[in-house]
């Protein structure tokens, strides 16, 4: 447990902490106005729950949506081959960083899921995929276009199924 938050607190940028302590500093002015409006009891609690709620929701919510604006990346598909002879699937990728920033390091994730052609049953077997796999690309300039290969093994499922792409740059 300590490890992961080792490791969260070593990769906050700067906007992290501008955003951390906005929220925190909105944190304690509707405390304080919480609190010198004491004497109208429903005022005085709705700004210490919105205080609450904005520190809570606003740094999950906008440390997501910030990391998602500037580490701005695209994943394609270039193709894909179940072997015959390994239980693997052979997946041909690209990763194109759009972002007007370098990124160090790419986290890039393939998952499988089955596919029935319903709907609402896709949905539902996306929440719990066959098979993921995870590699790291480093160093990869703003513009460039980085093709990679990953193998997803062991891959045993016989029938129809979908592959997802996604990264997860810094």
């Amino acid at each position: 447990m300590t490890g992961v938050i080792t490791k969260f607190l070593n990769e906050l940028i700067i906007y992290d902490y501008i955003l951390f302590a906005s929220l925190f500093l909105l944190f304690i002015l509707f405390v304080t106005l919480g609190i010198l409006l004491r004497n109208r009891v429903v005022v005085a609690l709705f700004f210490i729950l919105f205080a609450f709620f904005g520190l809570i929701v606003g740094s999950t919510y906008g440390y997501s949506k910030m990391h998602e604006y500037i580490f701005k990346n695209q994943t394609s598909i270039i193709s894909q081959k179940k072997l015959n002879f390994t239980q693997a699937i052979v997946l041909y990728g690209a990763v194109k960083n759009i972002s007007d920033r370098d990124f160090s390091s790419c986290q890039i994730t393939a998952t499988v899921y089955k596919n029935t052609g319903k709907k609402i049953k896709d949905y539902i077997l996306r929440l719990k995929p066959l098979n993921k796999m995870s590699i790291i690309e480093d160093s990869i300039v703003k513009d460039e276009k980085r093709e990679f290969k990953m193998i997803i093994e062991p891959f045993t499922y016989g029938g129809d199924y979908n592959i997802t792409l996604g990264a997860k740059c810094r």
